[in-house]
């Protein structure tokens, strides 16, 4: 699997995820998923030059000229709900994408520590060699991103494969190296420290879901 670490490099994005990060500015909930939105515009332009374009030839009020287009579809999916904000961020460069939706959440039979993850619901287009971006604001254990990934291949095969990530536990990258395709291209704009006791990232930001839509039962 092929690592971008987008905050390596100072941008704008920093500031965008740090305030993702801060108790203060976490109290406006409309505030915190425009700044998801941001940053899935920004991590949408990087991935983008990674893309095949093809040559095209555009008719102005004053001629012809010649430029470049995205050459295949683009399928957008996200994991309900915390990745709907970081979604939108990516529509709004990708406005010709289709779009999917998958859940999933950790399960915790026993009402401890221990969890298993269901995959419940899908609503997603056919993505047969297209580009595949599948968004999740946190990669914490990774086994969320494994077991959408798994349910989504079951049928068709994209021609490229990217996930697109807000914050990681080097934990979650690891899983993903172990688990998906050396051809799948895995974005992060933030790495964190690691997971504590409770699978949880460190500093991290706490619940995504959460913190853009309030609380859940």
């Amino acid at each position: 699997m092929q690592v971008h670490y987008i905050s390596q490099q100072n941008s704008i994005l920093n500031h965008f995820v740090g305030q993702l990060r801060d108790v203060q500015v976490q109290k406006d909930s409309m505030r915190f998923r425009k700044n998801i939105e941001r940053i899935g515009e920004i991590m949408a332009y990087e991935l983008s030059k990674t893309l095949e374009y093809k040559d095209v030839e555009i008719t102005t009020p004053l001629g012809i000229k010649n430029t470049t287009a995205l050459k295949d579809g683009v399928v957008l999916c996200s994991i309900l709900r915390a990745g709907l904000a970081l979604h939108t961020g990516f529509m709004n460069f990708f406005d010709d994408a289709e779009n999917g939706f998958v859940s999933a959440y950790r399960y915790h039979p026993n009402n401890d520590d221990d969890f298993e993850i269901l995959v419940e619901y899908r609503a997603a287009p056919s993505f047969e060699n297209k580009n595949l971006i599948l968004v999740d604001p946190m990669l914490a254990t990774g086994q969320s991103l494994v077991a959408v990934f798994n349910q989504l291949m079951e049928k068709e095969t994209p021609k490229e494969i990217h996930i697109a990530v807000v914050i990681a536990a080097p934990e979650g990258v690891a899983w993903l190296e172990e688990r998906l395709p050396d051809s799948c291209h895995l974005w992060i704009a933030a790495l964190d420290d690691c997971l504590n006791e409770k699978k949880y990232i460190v500093p991290g930001l706490g619940d995504a879901g959460d913190l853009a839509y309030g609380s859940k039962l």
